[in-house]
């Protein structure tokens, strides 16, 4: 990475500072916003790369991406795709089509020391493992960066451990192995108080905890409803053929336009499901039978159906790297 870093980057990380969704009232002004935010960091940045998880707030990213970068002459980065070792199947089988439906890199990024002794001991999630059997790079985050004092820990991903190896961890190592400056994610600030505060470029700057980079964020200004709306009145009629170009908002898992099946569409399965938000496949359960467009988005919590959602624990899971 280049010696000069943060230097060579000329972003204002105070734009967004004490805004909210309420600041962009109309989607087109949401979309503007996105497209702005996605260009700056794509001609600011030497080597990129966009977080994708599968879920439909990295996908929306990805998209604003594609279409950026298209209009404007510019490399699409790869995508890095963490994989914990508890996703649901179809997740990995979404990644995998979308990514070769769209001719994407993606970066795996995962945190192999975990997954080797995972399968030389035939762990199940919830399963104990032993510290002192996992390489010094992982004792050491264990020991020194998280302060764990127990000799084990369990294998899930919605505990400050599992999530920090896991997830934190594997990224790192992948920005650190990929020399990755500037990371586009697809974080809100209404999805976690955590997030409220972010900016539309954050820095990570603190070689003590991270590879130092930036955190370029286009679709803060995104609330849940707002990101159904885009996908399915600009992003799914855009990219989908046979799908009305006025749009279409399905009522219902085979409420398709005809000619089009759910394969066919940039969004997780999960989603039509009843899942709002998609965590690991042993602690992540549906909102409800309807699809998650369909529910309840603002008299109900979004990340109800995961474990982990308490806001203590993400502050800290974030001050060590966490998206």
């Amino acid at each position: 990475m280049s010696e000069n870093f943060p230097e060579y980057v000329d972003v204002d990380y105070e734009d967004g500072d004490g805004e909210d969704p309420e600041d962009y009232p109309h989607i087109q002004d949401k979309i503007e916003k996105a497209i702005e935010v996605t260009r700056e960091g794509l001609e600011e940045y030497e080597n990129p790369a966009v977080m994708w998880t599968g879920g439909k707030d990295s996908t929306l990213t990805l998209y604003f991406i594609k279409e950026v970068a298209d209009r404007f002459d510019l490399e699409v980065p790869p995508a890095v795709f963490i994989d914990h070792y508890q996703h649901f199947d179809e997740i990995h089988d979404f990644v995998d089509h979308w990514a070769d439906e769209w001719d994407l890199e993606v970066i795996y990024a995962r945190n192999e020391d975990v997954g080797e002794y995972v399968d030389e001991h035939g762990l199940e999630p919830g399963d104990d493992i032993e510290i002192d059997e996992l390489s010094e790079h992982n004792q050491h985050h264990v020991e020194n960066i998280l302060e764990y004092e127990e000799d084990e820990f369990p294998f899930l991903l919605d505990t400050y451990v599992g999530n920090h190896l896991l997830k934190t961890v594997a990224l790192n190592d992948a920005l650190e192995e990929h020399d990755i400056d500037g990371v586009i994610s697809g974080v809100r600030w209404d999805e976690q108080e955590a997030r409220a505060d972010e900016t539309f470029f954050s820095p990570r700057h603190d070689p003590d905890i991270y590879p130092p980079h930036d955190r370029i964020q286009p679709i803060l200004q995104f609330d849940e409803a707002a990101v159904w709306n885009a996908f399915w009145n600009f992003v799914v009629p855009d990219t989908v053929e046979n799908f009305p170009e006025e749009g279409h908002v399905p009522q219902s898992d085979d409420d398709l336009p005809e000619g089009v099946e759910q394969e066919d569409i940039p969004i997780s399965p999960k989603y039509f499901a009843g899942f709002r938000s998609l965590g690991s496949e042993v602690s992540t359960e549906k909102s409800d039978e309807d699809p998650a467009w369909l529910q309840d988005l603002e008299g109900t919590t979004e990340r109800a159906g995961r474990a982990q959602d308490k806001e203590d624990l993400m502050e800290r899971l974030r001050d060590l790297g966490y998206m």
